[in-house]
């Protein structure tokens, strides 16, 4: 597995801190952040691929920093959003997906090769020519995980990627992330979805409150809010 390591990383927003002096280091295969909206697990994740760049501290993945050489980094993470939507950039599903892989300069075939492959794998070549705005929520969250995971990145950092999905769709998302290989980085309220992580971290104030195995965190957790 990958390494993330946030090093007394702080994240001031106007006059608050919104994460205040985190240290962790991230190398189990699944790893799940919990909290209440306005904790700070959003914006700590979003550190990972450089979308957020702390006011203080450091983040690297896999010794790179993630402040000073953010492309290289993103090589490594893809990320996934709670709004499929602010991911969508081209006009059909197949286009949306072969658009990861511009950066890449892989020979035609490689590409149409590997994008054939992320279509399949996410039920979604039935739809390759479909306009891609014009899926339903939880095809578009299907879409926004091929694409991330066309480049084939060794993490993968999602949002709360299930919160705008009805339970069926969040149940098929859910699956998907089950099987991944990749190192996962899960945000999410849906707490159900990461009882069997590796890993649970529950955030309050801008600060990592517990860090444990799934039973005993999540037990905190809900002893926080309960």
């Amino acid at each position: 597995m990958s390494k993330i390591v946030f090093d007394r990383v702080s994240q001031d927003f106007g006059a608050g801190r919104v994460v205040d002096e985190v240290s962790l280091v991230l190398a189990e295969h699944r790893v799940g952040i919990v909290g209440a909206n306005g904790s700070g697990k959003s914006t700590l994740a979003r550190m990972i691929n450089g979308l957020v760049t702390p006011t203080s501290g450091r983040v690297t993945v896999d010794g790179v920093d993630v402040a000073r050489d953010g492309r290289r980094a993103r090589r490594s993470v893809g990320f996934v959003f709670t709004n499929a939507d602010t991911q969508i950039v081209m006009p059909t599903v197949r286009e949306d997906v072969a658009f990861t892989l511009r950066r890449h300069r892989l020979p035609a075939a490689d590409a149409s090769a590997r994008v054939d492959a992320a279509l399949d794998r996410f039920g979604l070549t039935d739809l390759a020519d479909r306009p891609a705005h014009r899926l339903s929520g939880g095809q578009k969250q299907l879409l926004a995980l091929a694409a991330v995971l066309v480049a084939e990145p060794s993490i993968v950092v999602a949002d709360e990627p299930t919160t705008l999905l009805d339970a069926r769709n969040a149940r098929l998302v859910a699956e998907h992330f089950a099987s991944l290989s990749q190192q996962l980085v899960l945000v999410t309220h849906h707490l159900d979805l990461v009882e069997d992580f590796d890993r649970v971290i529950v955030m309050e104030a801008g600060r990592v409150v517990a860090d444990d195995v799934p039973d005993r965190a999540l037990g905190a957790y809900r002893a926080l809010i309960g």
